[in-house]
């Protein structure tokens, strides 16, 4: 029987890593003095690797940074402090901030000013979560799950925002035990429509296949989000970055395969796993 491979119908790149991708490439092509990126631009390091050949530098500070230097922001976004610090230094300023982590830094911020101690539903040690933190005040926390809430201190009155790669199931959960324990609660749902509609791609898929992939970073919040999903379905799931890491063992009883991608994941990476997996056969796109 000849293999079927089910492409999800949102997989790889969203709005705010292509935007970030073709500047940052174009930031690195433009010859007008070094190019550095604080942080991983995106939590692909194969894409991360292509952005260093063409000449934009992954640093982890601003020290090495001349005036007239250019650096590049991020999606995650950074602290209001990083920004102070770049200008001070006569940094040129990329500023790549994914709009939807940008809303949830404001929205942040307007909680924190209006009185409220922010909680900040997500990783702790994502930078985007970082990002965030530095906009919510010294009062802000971070809950990364429910079974975090018992034992935390929180205020009579609660400001509420999530990182935008986070489950609406795992936000919304955390928001309830919040409502037990506040007088006043108010609440801004930050995750990214992408996010959602890629995971519920990944339920449906998951139920019309044998087994999935999930092409990604290891370090990227939200494949590793993609592959919890599949493996609550039941289904085996793989979470693979690039297609030598295919095992043959992994298709034997397989008719049908699905494969999708995060939304740092781009389409050469794609493509060359449908390639592999192929193997002579057609990719069905499109699959709801």
């Amino acid at each position: 029987m000849t293999m079927e491979i089910l492409l999800a119908d949102k997989a790889g790149f969203c709005f705010g890593v292509t935007r970030a991708i073709n500047t940052a490439f174009e930031a690195a092509a433009g010859g007008a003095g070094k190019v550095y990126c604080l942080g991983p631009l995106i939590h692909n390091p194969q894409e991360v690797e292509r952005l260093r050949t063409a000449g934009a530098e992954t640093v982890e500070d601003l020290v090495r940074l001349k005036p007239g230097d250019s650096l590049i922001i991020r999606s995650h976004g950074v602290p209001p402090s990083v920004l102070i610090e770049a200008r001070e230094r006569g940094l040129t300023i990329i500023d790549l901030t994914c709009p939807f982590v940008a809303k949830a830094q404001r929205d942040a911020e307007t909680l924190k000013n209006e009185g409220y101690q922010i909680v900040v539903v997500g990783e702790k040690k994502h930078p985007e979560v970082q990002s965030i933190m530095g906009y919510a005040g010294e009062r802000a926390v971070v809950v990364e799950a429910p079974k975090d809430i018992p034992g935390m201190t929180f205020g009579p009155r609660l400001g509420v925002v999530a990182q935008t790669t986070q489950s609406y199931g795992n936000f919304s959960e955390i928001v309830l035990h919040l409502l037990r324990l506040s007088k006043e609660l108010k609440v801004f749902n930050t995750i990214c429509n992408s996010t959602t509609e890629r995971q519920n791609a990944v339920r449906v898929l998951a139920g019309k296949v044998d087994v999935m992939f999930v092409v990604g970073g290891r370090n990227s919040a939200n494949t590793t989000r993609l592959v919890s999903i599949g493996r609550e379905s039941g289904k085996p799931t793989y979470h693979i970055e690039t297609a030598d890491e295919i095992r043959p063992a992994w298709l034997e009883g397989a008719n049908r395969v699905g494969v999708t991608a995060g939304a740092s994941t781009p389409d050469w990476l794609i493509e060359g796993v449908l390639k592999r997996l192929r193997n002579g056969e057609t990719a069905h796109q499109g699959v709801r």
